[in-house]
């Protein structure tokens, strides 16, 4: 295997239109080995030069590296370039853009670069150079009335990782068509070389973080404030902003996991920065152990997911994110006077919110995965979450998931409860025996070739499965409005999809149990149900 010439004189091309030097080193040496003959050079090569970066509703997520296929300075000046487009052919020439970034590797100069081609092209910048929480970008695009917002990160991604996530003047995540036309906009954009950027001091909009916060403090519906808690940012950059939303709400006897407080791009105490991940939040749970607290909080790296810590039989775990939902989003209807409340989760999420709402007389939604289908739920609308940790607590104001807000009503709702003798788990229970016992759990099957994932999918369609762990299930195919399959059956439901963001196929279980008077002996069944489940979809799946 050798260098091709297309390959050599494509990236010759890419180093001579790179804005950024130190960019243009590495990539030379990179082609300078493989030019030398070096296997591994080569196979390195054709990846960072195989194919841009995907512009999704998401945004670009991808490795800072030099090259086509990364993160790097070039990759922004053009992605700028197509965005400022797109928001001219949108009628929102001259706008106001709202940008803010995170602390990754990166960041502040892609922060630099966005400000500087966007001002080129005409368009007001409100700069929010913290580094600070996506939720603050999300919510100034509101606030201030502005044409889009751009947030540089990559959320809870490996710390090789950053991005760029887009904002519509809605506030609101991106939806197609808009993403194809920015990334058609992006094709046809000049090297970045050529692309025109003008420098201006930055700053930080503070008038803009203070209102952010002023909102938060509003949010708490109780007046308790005795409780103890310890958060963890996981050496992103919720650690401080939350400190001051708990503190705004009344909350002051908060901790942080000190390893962890500050931002670090290269995430030393974490492998994968991710609440989610095993293993992620021990050093929280640790923490609140030995200081004993009454509630435990972790943040993902940009501060839009919130997970919630409880002690349990004397040990303390992580409450999963259909736990933290159906909590939330029962005390909220809770509190509400307006029965035409709307609540919302996904299609892969626990069905156990839309019994609450019935409850309650609320309006209930499913939607496919994802905040940017949440917010768009319909009118009314006062809590969503998804079972990935993402939870909206003012949608109103914040129309994308936030880890700071959902942190300050979990700790409403926690303190109200420790002044009356009950904690969150006693909440479980209690919606456990109203509504039954609902489990859910995953089962993922990683792949190293992804034309195998499509192969799977087309598999379960031609030949669904007529039961799963003895129960009879029916098959739904959400095509074409999303790829994925849906099997239910009595108290069984099990959702099939590719995952969005890495190379797995993912399937979402739940069962539910009623409660007739004897919930432990419930809950046992379920997991006994839930753990049969599993099995039978892992071998569907071959995983």
């Amino acid at each position: 295997m050798s260098l091709s010439s297309t390959l050599r004189d494509k990236t010759f091309r890419w180093i001579a239109d790179d804005v950024d030097p130190d960019a243009r080193t590495e990539l030379q040496q990179v082609l300078a080995r493989a030019m030398g003959g070096a296997p591994e050079a080569l196979v390195e090569l054709e990846d960072r030069m195989a194919v841009p970066l995907t512009f999704g509703t998401a945004g670009l997520r991808g490795p800072v590296r030099a090259g086509i296929n990364g993160m790097n300075r070039s990759v922004v000046v053009r992605t700028t370039y197509g965005v400022a487009s797109w928001l001219v052919h949108k009628g929102h020439a001259g706008g106001l853009v709202v940008v803010g970034r995170d602390a990754r590797n990166g960041s502040a100069a892609f922060f630099r670069d966005v400000v500087a081609v966007l001002t080129a092209a005409g368009f007001q910048v409100c700069q929010l150079d913290g580094p600070l929480p996506t939720p603050i970008t999300a919510f100034a695009v509101c606030h201030l009335g502005a044409v889009a917002g751009i947030q540089i990160t990559a959320s809870h991604n490996p710390p090789a990782d950053n991005g760029y996530k887009l904002y519509d003047a809605d506030g609101t995540q991106i939806v197609p068509p808009d993403d194809r036309l920015i990334e058609a906009a992006i094709r046809d954009a000049p090297a970045a070389v050529s692309i025109p950027r003008t420098e201006i001091p930055l700053e930080t909009r503070q008038d803009v973080v203070d209102a952010y916060f002023a909102r938060v403090a509003t949010l708490p519906r109780g007046v308790s404030r005795d409780l103890k808690v310890v958060l963890t940012p996981m050496h992103g950059v919720g650690g401080q902003p939350a400190l001051e939303a708990l503190r705004l709400a009344g909350f002051t006897d908060v901790s942080l996991v000190s390893a962890q407080a500050d931002p670090d791009p290269a995430f030393p105490t974490v492998t994968f920065p991710n609440p989610e991940e095993p293993g992620a939040s021990d050093l929280l749970l640790a923490a609140a152990d030995s200081l004993g607290a009454d509630l435990a909080i972790a943040l993902d790296p940009d501060a839009d997911r919130c997970a919630l810590g409880v002690r349990d039989n004397g040990t303390w775990r992580m409450l999963r994110g259909d736990e933290t939902g159906a909590i939330l989003g029962n005390y909220i209807l809770s509190t509400l006077g307006t029965p035409d409340a709307l609540v919302a989760t996904t299609i892969v999420s626990s069905s156990l919110l839309g019994s609450i709402a019935s409850a309650y007389g609320a309006r209930y939604a499913e939607t496919l995965t994802g905040f940017k289908w949440l917010v768009r739920a319909g009118d009314g609308l006062v809590f969503a979450y998804e079972e990935a940790l993402g939870n909206s607590v003012d949608p109103s104001y914040v129309r994308d998931k936030d880890g700071i807000s959902a942190a300050v009503v979990a700790c409403d709702l926690a303190a109200a409860l420790k002044a009356s003798g009950r904690n969150l788990l006693d909440v479980l229970d209690e919606l456990a025996v109203a509504h039954g016992v609902h489990l859910t759990d995953q089962v993922s099957l990683r792949v190293t070739e992804l034309p195998l994932i499509g192969r799977l999918m087309a598999q379960l369609r031609s030949a669904p499965p007529g039961e799963i762990a003895g129960v009879s299930v029916t098959s739904e195919d959400l095509l074409p409005e999303a790829d994925v399959l849906r099997f239910t059956g009595p108290g069984l439901r099990v959702v099939v999809r590719p995952s969005g963001t890495e190379p797995k196929l993912k399937a979402y279980l739940e069962v539910v149990e009623p409660v007739s008077g004897d919930l432990p002996a419930a809950r046992s069944a379920a997991q006994t149900r839930l753990a049969e489940v599993r099995t039978a979809v892992s071998e569907l799946l071959g995983a």
